[in-house]
């Protein structure tokens, strides 16, 4: 897979006239179904005289892998799934737009103890090698515990409301909507969430570097289409509460539901801000503590001696890992285009 990979970003260099992104739902990246629907990515890809596929796809990591064989130009991931999957195969990839991070929505829940330290030789049941596993990670550190100390169960998405709700269950970590249901059950108690590690799970657009490299239209027409909805969806104006009330309806909930998934997130409505957070030095922090989870879960793949083995660049010449092989690139210039008002 990596071999084939790797010959992607060739089989990409020329300059063209289509595009197709991948996204699959979250509140994050929902938004991308109303830029399509509503015509705002039509317009600015007419702008710029090119064609934008957005399409749907139902299986989050299924999306991800289309898009590292090349099939996609772009997709939805957070910064860890970017990082493992198609960077870690050799598929150079640009996070473009950086739409929020996750400042509640996901969460450590425990039945009948709210100390995390009561975990210690407890089952802890979670969507194994995801953000959710990431977030156990931390949870553990914050009271000086590790994984060794538990046994973690891996359980689909789609089955961690109804394991919860079974005697047997006394502990889950997952992302809302889900976090929410489990939450309201008797006896539950939310004791860690990601808004505790501000910046460390991160919601991204991100595209093959070599394409974007080539084809500079693609990049001003997604970031313009994303921020033209984000300036209306995060008011209270009449337009913003149309495109919340969509996006709920979208997500399987209503307007109320999704605004209560966003009040989750820090969402960068202005990419001014989201270009000051991926300039920060706290957002190259969270990205270390990222990397390093990654690894220590062989997620870099079996090749992948250290960390260091896939590098990562930041804006402002910042970078982690090996400089030679640079496979992830956090590039604000097309978000600052945006800001400047220059798209």
């Amino acid at each position: 897979m990596a071999a084939s990979a790797i010959m992607v970003p060739a089989a990409y260099a020329q300059e063209r006239d289509s595009f197709k992104i991948a996204w699959s739902i979250y509140a994050g990246w929902i938004p991308w179904k109303y830029v399509d629907e509503s015509g705002i990515m039509k317009k600015w890809a007419d702008k710029y005289g090119i064609e934008v596929e957005i399409v749907q796809i139902n299986d989050y990591i299924e999306s991800i892998n289309q898009y590292t064989a090349g099939e996609f130009d772009g997709v939805v991931a957070t910064s860890m799934d970017a990082l493992s999957i198609p960077s870690a195969g050799g598929v150079d990839t640009t996070a473009l737009i950086v739409g929020d991070y996750s400042n509640g929505n996901d969460g450590l829940v425990m039945k009948d103890s709210s100390d995390i330290k009561d975990l210690k030789g407890q089952e802890i049941n979670l969507v194994e090698l995801s953000v959710s596993h990431y977030l156990l990670a931390r949870a553990l550190d914050s009271v000086g515990m590790s994984e060794r100390d538990v046994t973690v169960v891996n359980t689909g998405d789609a089955d961690i409301v109804a394991a919860f709700s079974t005697p047997g269950v006394k502990n889950v970590v997952t992302w809302n909507p889900l976090l929410d249901d489990v939450a309201k059950m008797p006896g539950a108690n939310r004791v860690f969430d990601s808004s505790q590690i501000p910046g460390h799970i991160k919601d991204l657009t991100v595209v093959n570097t070599q394409t974007l490299a080539d084809n500079p239209k693609l990049g001003k027409a997604l970031v313009g289409a994303w921020f033209e909805l984000m300036a209306e969806m995060g008011t209270d104006s009449e337009a913003g509460q149309e495109a919340r009330a969509a996006l709920g309806e979208a997500s399987g909930t209503d307007q109320a539901g999704y605004e209560a998934q966003l009040a989750g997130m820090k969402m960068f409505w202005k990419p001014a801000d989201a270009v000051a957070f991926i300039s920060s030095d706290e957002a190259v922090e969270a990205m270390d503590s990222v990397r390093d989870f990654s690894f220590e879960k062989g997620l870099l793949g079996e090749g992948a001696p250290s960390a260091d083995f896939v590098g990562i660049s930041f804006p402002g010449g910042k970078t982690l890992g090996d400089t030679d092989n640079i496979k992830l690139r956090f590039d604000p210039s097309y978000m600052q285009m945006a800001a400047d008002d220059a798209l």
